[in-house]
Order: C-alpha cells, then structure tokens, then sequence
C-alpha cells in the first residue's frame, strides 16, 4: 500500500516524497513545496512500537489531524496516536489493509490543508 499512497500523493499533489535520513532509508516524508511543513510520512516499524503483539514490521503513515478525530479513529482498527510525533496532532495509520486506501488518502488530504500555507490577510 505504501507504493499506491506515494503514487496518489505525486499524482494529486506533485509530491516526491523526499528521504532525510541516511539511517532510515525508506522513510519517506511528504511536506509542502512552499513552505516545506511535513503533511506525511511513511515508516517502517515493528508492530510493538505500536502496541501491538508482534515483532513483525509493517508500514505506517503519519498525518496531522484534529485532536477530537484523532481520539476517535485511535479507538478503532488500524488507527493509532501518532507515532514518534505529537499524540495530540499526529495520527498514524497502518498500512496493512486493515484501512482502505480511500480512507487513507482522505486524511492525506485533511492533513495537506491543516498544514498548507495559510492566507494572509490584506490590510
């Protein structure tokens, strides 16, 4: 699922999904051109980071979200507070099918606008 959520994300937003560190390679980071604030990331984890009972490692994808959907969605399969980023902010969503893609995609989406440059006012 990994390669389907990069590929929406150049294909909605022209977003190359950029590499920052030599010790995670495949963490992927998608942020705004213009302003440069992160509005993803792809992980790979063990599921015991998570909470989970299992070494096994699988891909996550962070997004920032409302603080009172963020409370909502943890409660359910696949969702949980963000990891490794703000809990209150940052929800993490496992990339293992137990989400659909579609649903996947549109949090991408609610998290590229809370974190889009904001407008400034004329005076």
């Amino acid at each position: 699922m990994r390669e389907k959520v990069l590929k929406w994300a150049l294909d909605t937003y022209g977003a190359q999904p950029q590499y920052l560190w030599a010790r995670y390679p495949d963490y992927a980071v998608l942020r705004h051109e213009s302003n440069k604030k992160w509005y993803a990331i792809i992980m790979t984890v063990k599921k015991s980071a998570l909470g989970l009972d299992s070494e096994q490692e699988v891909d996550i994808i962070d997004v920032k979200c409302d603080t009172l959907q963020i409370d909502f969605l943890a409660q359910q399969q696949g969702f949980f507070h963000g990891y490794h980023m703000n809990k209150n902010h940052w929800l993490t969503i496992l990339l293992d099918g137990s989400v659909p893609i579609e649903t996947v995609c549109g949090l991408i989406e609610q998290s590229y606008e809370m974190t889009a440059p904001k407008l400034k006012k004329k005076k």
